[in-house]
């Protein structure tokens, strides 16, 4: 059996950007909320988006399900470095994740990923024929939740003056990696979803 010194730069730097990932995520999700940090905010918005998220994270199980068992792409650890070679962005949300939140900062970084995770569904458009259905619905599941919170913003008068634009989508250059940034996307949605979960179900507190 070939030891650690055997193993591939490849496989190594895969390793490195896990354990950062790995330990990014940690720190979002191990740090509670303040108490000092609920915000008023409307419940028949908190319980709408609870609703959406809950709709979102449903279908991208069914997602990442099917990645697994059809295309053996159940570990998106391992398509790290693909994902960091093809430059997959991810979506920030420093400002709903600690003891400063802030609900107007919040918003607008949970919008902006929100649109984000849109567009890198839409550039998996033609993933596979038995694909396609789920992955259209969880964008269409993303654009109305992204559009759910553009009208809060608008209503705390919080939202831009110009609506975001899109920026540039990778380009897939096999069938394999847009299946692989597939299992990317949604494990990296899910991840989002948790957070904003849970800073939904604090605001959510009486």
């Amino acid at each position: 059996m070939a030891g650690p010194a055997a193993r591939s730069p490849t496989k190594l730097m895969a390793l490195q950007l896990l354990l950062w990932h790995s330990a990014f995520w940690t720190g979002q999700e191990a740090v509670p909320l303040d108490p000092a940090s609920s915000l008023p905010v409307p419940q028949s918005f908190v319980l709408k988006c609870l609703e959406q998220v809950r709709k979102i994270q449903a279908q991208g199980s069914v997602l990442q399900e099917k990645l697994c068992a059809t295309y053996q792409l159940c570990h998106p650890e391992e398509l790290a470095l693909l994902g960091h070679s093809l430059g997959i962005p991810q979506a920030p949300l420093s400002n709903c994740s600690s003891q400063g939140l802030q609900l107007t900062g919040c918003l607008s970084q949970l919008q902006r990923g929100l649109f984000l995770y849109q567009g890198l569904l839409q550039a998996l458009a033609g993933i596979s024929p038995e694909l396609s259905p789920t992955v259209d619905m969880l964008q269409l599941d993303v654009a109305n939740f992204a559009t759910t919170v553009w009208q809060q913003m608008e209503d705390l008068g919080v939202a831009p003056a110009v609506h975001p634009t899109q920026g540039t989508m990778p380009t897939f250059t096999s069938a394999f990696q847009r299946r692989a940034v597939g299992v990317l996307v949604a494990s990296r949605l899910q991840r989002l979803l948790e957070l904003v979960y849970r800073v939904l179900r604090h605001l959510a507190e009486p």
